[in-house]
């Protein structure tokens, strides 16, 4: 039975209603029954739905990829292995996320080394000076 308002189904689940909305208009959510009056009534399925969209948004899957994830989950056609192969994919992009932060990180301790003078003026800072050059030629 579908007896929750958009705004108590964004209060169980714990997102802004708008998010509720703006799920629903992006086909994560399925277009809820209506009251006469227009409200959008909601029940358990799609508690469940978006505490599922919000754990899977946690570990860091796109809403496109969620999405993915949903149709396997309710195609009797996916397999186990078809979701794998989406969250062997989310773990290269992590890895691959983890190397360009770990530059960046590099980079900004070498700057942050060659800043010695804490007292000299911005104009003669040399993190400023060096992010207006090409500090990727290091």
């Amino acid at each position: 039975m579908n007896s929750l308002t958009v705004g108590k189904l964004a209060k169980i689940v714990g997102i802004n209603l708008e998010t509720v909305r703006y799920y629903e208009r992006i086909g994560l959510l399925p277009k809820p029954e209506r009251t006469e009056s227009g409200y959008r009534l909601y029940g358990n399925k799609d508690v469940k739905r978006l505490l599922f969209i919000a754990k899977a948004k946690e570990l860091g899957f796109t809403l496109k990829e969620i999405k993915e994830l949903l149709n396997l989950k309710i195609e009797s056609k996916g397999t186990c292995g078809d979701v794998k192969k989406i969250a062997m994919n989310k773990i290269s992009d992590i890895e691959n996320k983890i190397k360009d932060l770990t530059r960046i990180k590099n980079v900004l301790q070498k700057l942050i080394a060659h800043c010695i003078n804490e007292e000299i003026t911005t104009d003669d800072c040399p993190i400023l000076e060096a992010i207006e050059m090409d500090f990727n030629k290091e």
